[in-house]
């Protein structure tokens, strides 16, 4: 059996970041050999990856990154907003961006696939390593890639990423300007579509059926005949398109002029054309349930074992 000390430990933690006891163990396991005790730790790791993926990963880093013409908005999840304060973490968060962006992939089956910017492993075999130190489920959630004229926006460390695309013929800081004001809009109203021209029919006519059953139970408008009722929704899916559509909603600078008049009024400032084509906006854990732990009861179930 091979003499394992202190030094070959210490030096294979620094190498692969794992604690000391695991990797005492995996060098004693392997005998000494340092390649055979790496694999031991990634395969360890692997089987409790695996066991700990069904855990929910709420919290994490939402990044929005533009280089030159071409941006990246991501989404990695963690279990914990402790370990999403990770260095290693959050550069695992800014690698993938940049891999998104250099490559391009088609969808996070190809992304996982892809190898990671300036790394020689993919993706998700760098995600199985950082598994190994961190020990937390991770996953990267989803992603958006554009090419354009781009302002990017991160709210709050990470809760909130926008990126805004303008099509313009200017080229100053004042259109990155504009944009940024407008990811700014997007954070702070979280529009669901560009304009109305963009709003699904189907969404259009479930908030018309949803408006004609609120006029069936108000006493005041169930007498009216159904022609008015009809008036009446067409009238309101107006003010439903200023709170949906992003060119028709209020700006938030500026209460008297919409997002689109204000955009329009920096392009006649500047002496050109500005024309907002597209944006995305990733809030961090939405949609996904969250655990409720109660740690009164955590603590009472640990006393009773």
């Amino acid at each position: 059996m091979a003499n394992i000390t202190a030094k070959d430990v210490t030096a294979l933690k620094q190498q692969t970041g794992v604690g000391i006891m695991d990797c005492k163990k995996a060098l004693i396991e392997a005998d000494g050999n340092v390649e055979q005790a790496v694999l031991i730790l990634r395969e360890k790791g692997l089987a409790t990856q695996a066991k700990k993926s069904g855990r929910i990963a709420a919290e994490g880093i939402v990044t929005s990154v533009v280089e030159g013409n071409v941006g990246a908005v991501v989404e990695v999840n963690i279990e914990t907003d402790f370990a999403a304060n990770n260095e290693e973490f959050k550069a695992y968060v800014a690698a993938v961006a940049k891999t998104v962006i250099e490559k391009n992939p088609a969808d996070l089956d190809e992304l996982n696939a892809t190898i990671i910017s300036g790394g020689e492993k993919t993706v998700a075999e760098t995600l199985q390593d950082l598994f190994i130190k961190i020990r937390e489920n991770m996953v990267i959630r989803r992603f958006k890639r554009l090419e354009g004229t781009l302002v990017s926006y991160i709210h709050g460390d990470g809760k909130i990423g926008v990126m805004v695309n303008l099509k313009t013929d200017l080229d100053t800081e004042k259109v990155f300007e504009c944009g940024k004001d407008c990811a700014l809009q997007i954070a702070a109203m979280n529009p669901a579509y560009l304009n109305r021209e963009s709003v699904p029919e189907s969404v259009i006519e479930q908030e018309k059926t949803v408006m004609l059953a609120q006029m069936a139970e108000d006493p005041k408008m169930a007498s009216k005949p159904e022609q008015v009722k009809v008036k009446i929704v067409e009238g309101k899916i107006g003010k439903f398109f200023s709170e949906i559509c992003l060119l028709e909603q209020d700006f938030v600078k500026d209460g008297e002029l919409t997002v689109a008049k204000y955009v329009a009024k920096c392009a006649k400032e500047l002496g050109g054309d500005i024309e907002l084509i597209d944006f995305v906006r990733f809030e961090r854990g939405e949609g996904i349930e969250k655990r409720e732990d109660n740690f009164a009861d955590e603590v009472a179930a640990m006393t009773k074992k």
